[in-house]
């Protein structure tokens, strides 16, 4: 028994090894993923089945156990990939000859359009009280998110040293370290000039110089705090809808496909490896898709003649 242990533990070790080199996943990233693994190796354990001895009805059995303990459809997803990734690796390092997973399937995920905000919304989530000494910073934040369509962890990992400002772009580092280059609006570049006059009065920490966003003790923002803010503010100015951070994006993505820009170059500057994933974070509003069907579908057009 002891042997076995050892041995999952090393294949775990060496697993954790090969996202962190060769994936280059990031630390939340890697974290996530062996959460996920952690859910397989405790109901493995439960049923008394080897790592390496599973069955492709072994892992239907564990998909099953997920809903039954109240875990929703999108997660249960998000598991199975991990799990996938997984058994990729053992066969990949030599551990396996075949992959139990080949043939798992993941639950259905009902259809699903993000919440985004218009651009009038966005502007009532600008009107932050400017007497308060983080409004210009808040402004800014919001901005950014909008114009850029930054993720919230890249926002708040984002250094002075990736801005380009007088070439209206910045150099983002995203998931799996990747860097491409943004396009920023003037408008942004306006509300950042705004908030490095009040940040160049705090008390800034060592090694903390080059965040773009700190807070009021010179350290740089958390995911958390931005959450918490645009929430907030929503709250404050009266819009009803639920957001996140996230929001900001799917926003930032939709304006430009509204906009009549084309889909891989929004998927360029979202930083996607899949054209796929683009597709389902962004999507054309039901009044503006009305609109263009009735204005240029050819069964409509007779109506112009």
């Amino acid at each position: 028994m002891e042997t076995a242990n050892n041995t999952l533990k090393n294949i775990v070790k060496a697993y954790t090894r090969y996202l962190r080199l060769q994936r280059n996943y990031s630390g939340n990233t890697l974290d996530a993923y062996l959460r996920d693994l952690d859910k397989l190796l405790v109901y493995l354990q439960g049923e008394g089945k080897d790592v390496l001895d599973v069955t492709l009805a072994d892992l239907q059995h564990f998909s099953a156990s997920l809903h039954d303990i109240g875990i929703g459809a999108r997660s249960q997803c998000r598991i199975l990939s991990g799990v996938r990734s997984f058994y990729r690796f053992l066969v990949l390092d030599g551990y396996l000859l075949d992959d139990p997973t080949e043939l798992l399937e993941s639950p259905v995920l009902p259809d699903h359009l993000p919440e985004v905000l218009t651009v009038e919304e966005i502007d009532r989530l600008e009107e932050f009280d400017m007497s308060k000494p983080e409004s210009h910073r808040n402004r800014a934040i919001v901005e950014v998110l909008f114009s850029c369509g930054l993720r919230v962890s890249e926002l708040v990992t984002l250094k002075i040293s990736q801005l380009f400002l007088d070439e209206q772009f910045l150099r983002v580092v995203g998931k799996g370290r990747k860097e491409r280059l943004v396009p920023i609006s003037s408008r942004a570049i306006r509300e950042l000039q705004l908030w490095f006059v009040d940040r160049s009065r705090l008390d800034i920490k060592p090694g903390e110089e080059d965040y773009v966003f700190l807070n009021r003790r010179g350290s740089h923002l958390t995911r958390t705090m931005i959450l918490i803010m645009i929430k907030r503010q929503a709250e404050a100015v009266g819009i009803q809808k639920t957001i996140s951070p996230h929001t900001l994006r799917h926003s930032f993505a939709t304006s430009l496909l509204e906009g009549g820009a084309d889909l891989r170059a929004i998927q360029a500057m979202l930083g996607h490896e899949s054209i796929g994933t683009t597709e389902i974070y962004t999507h054309i509003s039901t009044t503006t898709l009305r609109q263009e069907i009735l204005e240029h579908h050819p069964r409509n057009m007779y109506k112009k003649r």
